[in-house]
């Protein structure tokens, strides 16, 4: 861990002034996010939003949530009312049309299966540059959207940068494409925890016990259901 967080320190970029991404590209995030998402996930999906209150104005933050769909990070972005950066499997860079979307929505390759550091340096860098950044807490998705291995990456992205972290619990979203390759207009639940302060080392048994906060913070929330 400590090799790790040496590597990153030594090879992230110097924070910069302006947000992540420039200001058009801003601009059409938010374009999308209210012509297309939010109507989507209000309307079809029926979405309710609790907590949305606990979410900081500004200031480093990583969200960390459960993860059943592809969906999930669109309508969690949607959910915290601000720019989330999101790791997403590098296999969806390789198709055409769908890699530009995604990286104007915020999204940075990560190999699966593997400790990525040029995805750890992604979120670092995200942060810096004035957007949430975004991990799925297992790393992969769930069937039932539950959390039962927790990875320590959030927690040390947290650790590394000082940053507060978000538990989000998405219910639901496992039933969007369960039946159908089409969406299915299922009930979507988002349920935003109280802020849990950064981790106050990189140490494992620091890492371990934050990341576990996390796990039952949002495995809670999620069970509270509709």
């Amino acid at each position: 861990m400590e090799n790790i967080e040496s590597d990153l320190k030594s090879d992230i970029e110097l924070p910069l002034e302006s947000s992540r991404e420039p200001f058009a590209s801003l601009l059409l995030y938010y374009l999308f996010k209210w012509s297309v998402v939010s109507p989507a996930l209000y309307s079809y999906f029926q979405g309710r939003v609790y907590g949305a209150d606990q979410v900081p104005n500004d200031g480093k933050l990583v969200v960390v949530s459960n993860h059943a769909s592809v969906f999930d990070p669109v309508f969690l972005a949607c959910a915290v009312r601000r720019p989330v950066a999101f790791m997403a499997k590098e296999e969806l860079f390789q198709v055409p049309i769908l890699k530009h979307g995604i990286r104007l929505y915020g999204a940075y390759p990560v190999k699966r299966g593997a400790s990525d550091r040029a995805a750890l340096k992604s979120a670092i860098n995200s942060l810096d540059r004035g957007w949430a950044t975004g991990v799925f807490l297992q790393g992969t998705r769930s069937i039932d959207g539950k959390i039962s291995d927790p990875k320590l990456g959030a927690a040390l992205i947290s650790a590394m940068t000082k940053a507060a972290i978000l538990p989000v619990s998405l219910w639901g979203t496992e039933k969007i494409l369960q039946t159908s390759s089409i969406p299915q207009p299922v009930p979507i639940t988002i349920r935003i925890g109280e802020i849990i302060p950064a981790p106050e080392s990189t140490k494992r048994e620091s890492l371990e016990a934050i990341t576990q906060e996390c796990a039952n913070v949002i495995n809670k929330l999620h069970s509270l259901g509709r």
